[in-house]
Formats: structure tokens, C-alpha cells, sequence
């Protein structure tokens, strides 16, 4: 039984009471999981720059041992360098950068003599463009103070987070779109477990499980496992029922919304494809979900549940 998607006269007061009740969140608790973030990120930079002697050796060998601090050198620089632009400045293999900022590792299998080479081209750059209003010290050959590292630290935080600061809220509302559910369900005697979500009991539930589904290919049908926020076995069900599962979202404004629309429909598709049509998969909504997202949704099959109106989850039989 449909719930949301066929109450179109609903949606408009759903929407803005949905952005209202999203705005009121970020205006409370955004600013500071940004300032939490800030704070542990400035700890890394004060590590970097610890590990490179704030700056005053920036030598093949002290990147070799440090890779991950390569990200946050490049928010030293005046300007700030994005990944690609240290890539083509320095010269250097796109691998070698990839590896130590996304797994803090060098390239197993680049020659040690081409790592080195290029390192020290990767030095050079940060060098000659090192933002001297930040660290005045290096072109100085001065110490710096406790304080101007601090300072210094913070200022690199900043861009850091910065660049990132998107991701920091969303995962922030993630965490707190789950704690919504979990606090829904255990009030009615729903218990958390761990397990593959079609040997579920009933009156159970978990996070962030993975979905073995179908997938064609080339060569003919392959098994793929794809990820799904919450799974739910309601209370009242039967041995061979499938549990409930359920997608959190959450937008800050319209126009990403409708750019990732399709990544539902793609994914109840897949489930339906392998399980039938008794799979249930359906939305929980949070903030700017536009009549023209809740319609491609609704188009294709996809009931969904405010967090504003949480208590909808019963509807669908929890």
C-alpha cells in the first residue's frame, strides 16, 4: 500500500516543512560538526607540519615516509593547489600523487629511483609557492613561536575543511537520520543485530547492510552486492518475508537533488531484477526534495517517509 508517493496534495506542505525542519538542524548542530572536524583536522596539520619541520624539509625522503601529508602541503601554497594542478605543475605521475593522498602510501610498484625523482619535484613546487602571509618563518629561516604554528595550523584547517565541507555536514545528517530510526524503532521493541538481511528475525534491524543483487554484464550475469542504509524485519512478520529497506537522504538545496534521483531507481531495479516485486525499498527524506524529485521517484515506484513525519514508518507495517 502506497503511503507518500500517491498524495501528491501532500507534497508541497511536505516540502517546506521538510527544508524548515532541515535548515533548523544545520543552524543548531551543522556549524559544529564543521567545528569538530576543524579541530581534529588541525591536530593532523600540526602533525605534518611536525613531520616536515614546519616546512623546513620537504625532502624525497621526509615524503616518502609521510605520504599523507601531501594533501594538506598543498593547502600551504598560495594559492591553495588542487590535486590535478600539483600533478601538472610538478610533472609527475598522476599514480604517485593518487597513492599518497588517497591510500598515504607510496606506489608499490614504482621504482624507488622515479619515486624520489619526482618527490622532489613535488618539493620544489610546495616550496616556491608556500603561502608566506601563513608560515613567514620559512623564507625567514626564523623558529617559529608555539603560537604561529598554532595559528598557521588553523589557517591550513580551514581550507582543508573547506574543500570538504560539503561531505562533513552530509555525513553529520546521515548520522543523525539513523539515530532518528533507531530511536523510533527501539521504542517499540525493534533490536539491533548484525547479519545478512533475508535471515533477519522478526522485530530486528541493522545499518549500512549489503544487498547481494544481479547484475548483467558482458559475459552474462554477474552477483554484485550493493549498500543499503537500514534493513527492517517488522514485528508482525512471516518466516519467508522479506525485511523493509530503507535509503536515508538528505540535500541542502534542490539542484543535487534531482542530479542523483536516478541512483534509487537504479538501485530498486536491481533488487527488484533479482527478488521480485515483493522487495520493499523506500526513502527517508530530509530537506530539498523538489515535487519534480518526489515525482521521478513516485514514477518509479518509490514510496518514501519524511523525517518530519517519522511516524509514517508504521504505515508500512513496523
Amino acid at each position: 500500500m502506497a503511503v507518500n508517493l500517491d498524495k501528491p496534495q501532500r507534497w508541497k506542505s511536505d516540502i517546506a516543512a521538510s527544508v524548515d525542519f532541515y535548515n533548523d538542524w544545520f543552524m543548531r548542530f551543522a556549524p559544529k560538526a564543521y567545528r569538530d572536524t576543524r579541530v581534529a583536522t588541525t591536530e593532523q596539520v600540526k602533525k605534518a607540519l611536525e613531520a616536515t619541520r614546519n616546512l623546513s624539509d620537504i625532502s624525497p625522503q621526509i615524503l616518502e615516509k609521510n605520504p599523507s601529508v601531501l594533501s594538506i602541503l598543498r593547502m600551504a601554497t598560495a594559492p591553495p593547489i588542487a590535486r590535478d594542478r600539483l600533478i601538472g605543475l610538478a610533472g609527475v605521475a598522476t599514480n604517485l600523487v593518487n597513492n599518497m593522498e588517497t591510500k598515504s602510501r607510496i606506489p608499490p610498484r614504482m621504482a624507488i629511483k622515479q619515486v624520489r625523482v619526482e618527490l622532489g619535484k613535488i618539493g620544489q613546487v610546495i616550496m616556491q609557492l608556500v603561502d608566506e602571509d601563513i608560515f613567514p618563518w620559512v623564507n625567514n629561516n626564523q623558529k617559529p613561536s608555539e603560537l604561529e604554528v598554532h595559528r598557521a595550523a588553523t589557517v591550513v584547517a580551514d581550507r582543508l575543511c573547506g574543500a570538504v565541507s560539503d561531505p562533513i555536514i552530509r555525513n553529520a545528517q546521515e548520522q543523525r537520520q539513523l539515530a532518528a530510526i533507531k530511536d523510533w524503532l527501539e521504542k517499540r521493541g525493534y533490536v539491533f543485530v548484525d547479519g545478512k538481511f533475508d535471515e533477519f528475525a522478526a522485530g530486528t534491524f541493522s545499518f549500512r547492510r549489503n544487498i547481494p543483487v544481479k547484475q548483467a554484464s558482458r559475459t552474462g550475469t554477474n552477483q554484485v552486492n550493493i549498500p543499503v542504509d537500514v534493513v527492517i524485519q517488522p514485528l508482525q512478520s512471516k518466516p519467508d518475508e522479506f525485511p523493509l529497506l530503507i535509503e536515508a537522504k538528505s540535500a541542502g538545496d534542490f539542484t543535487n537533488t534531482n542530479k542523483r534521483r536516478k541512483e534509487e531507481a537504479t538501485k530498486v531495479t536491481q533488487l527488484r531484477n533479482t527478488y521480485g516485486e515483493k522487495i520493499r525499498f523506500v526513502l527517508f527524506l530530509c530537506g530539498y526534495f523538489d515535487s519534480g524529485y518526489l515525482g521521478y521517484e513516485a514514477a518509479e515506484g518509490i514510496d518514501w517517509v519524511w523525517e518530519h513525519r517519522i511516524d509514517d514508518l508504521a504505515d508500512f507495517g513496523l
